[in-house]
């Protein structure tokens, strides 16, 4: 998939789980619904770390497109290092490491106890991170023609906004995880949901995807997982944006209503 449908689809995806929560009687205060949609939404890009053309590539300027390089050649050489004999060869970490249930986990996990432990410039550092991966997903036309210093400034002030909001009693810093010292544990939840969401979604597509990586399939440890051929598409055909992408906002909307309760 192309970095618009992976944020949208990481938006609906939170949207929905605030629908599911307030379900079993846990509603998510709005600002949880609303930040963790944008979370989720900018997570959705993530794992495309390891792809130097990718939209989080340009997200912030050299230092992304340093990032991007070194994640790809770690991909690449846990790639080698873990093949099977029924693996492909292949020239870069592109779909490899960084597109895996683990991956997804670790770094759910990392920003988690970061958010708990490093106190509110922590929690700054990862709501302005996802946040300009979310204005380059979402508003992906606007944040091209606009210059990235317009994009990080908008990040920062959302960030530095939007945890006043959640600081304040009863909005949600301690959604979920109500113990004493557990405020922003939930923050990696959205991380975690947008990369396997991305995952998903490239699983769509026709090369597949190795989600399941350690876990063996057959004969092969990085197994492309996805649904029968005939069902697959090529990443930005018609079927991402004039069929899923509609579908995605639409799924969007009826979780975001009903996690409200207007539904």
């Amino acid at each position: 998939m192309m970095g618009p449908a992976h944020s949208l689809s990481g938006a609906a995806a939170w949207l929905g789980v605030g629908a599911a929560a307030a379900a079993f009687d846990h509603p998510m205060p709005w600002p949880v619904l609303v930040v963790g949609a944008l979370i989720c939404a900018g997570a959705a890009l993530a794992p495309d770390l390891d792809h130097k053309s990718a939209t989080i590539s340009r997200a912030f300027g050299p230092i992304s497109r340093g990032l991007c390089e070194v994640v790809d050649k770690v991909s690449y050489a846990v790639y080698k290092a873990t093949r099977s004999a029924a693996d492909p060869r292949r020239s870069g970490g592109h779909r490899t490491l960084t597109h895996t249930w683990l991956w997804a986990v670790l770094i759910g996990a990392g920003c988690s106890v970061a958010a708990v432990t490093g106190g509110r410039w922590a929690v700054l550092t990862i709501l302005f991170v996802h946040l300009v991966l979310a204005v380059e997903g979402l508003l992906w036309r606007a944040a091209r023609m606009s210059s990235d210093v317009l994009v990080w400034l908008l990040g920062a002030t959302s960030a530095w906004i939007l945890a006043g909001v959640l600081d304040q009693p009863g909005n949600g810093s301690d959604w979920l995880f109500t113990g004493p010292g557990q405020e922003y544990l939930w923050l990696g939840l959205p991380v975690v949901l947008g990369a396997l969401v991305h995952d998903v979604g490239d699983a769509l597509t026709v090369s597949g995807c190795p989600i399941l990586w350690p876990i063996p399939v057959g004969r092969k440890r990085w197994y492309p997982v996805g649904p029968p051929k005939g069902l697959r598409f090529r990443a930005g055909s018609w079927v991402e944006l004039k069929v899923l992408m509609p579908v995605f906002m639409l799924l969007g909307g009826v979780g975001g209503a009903t996690a409200l309760g207007f539904l």
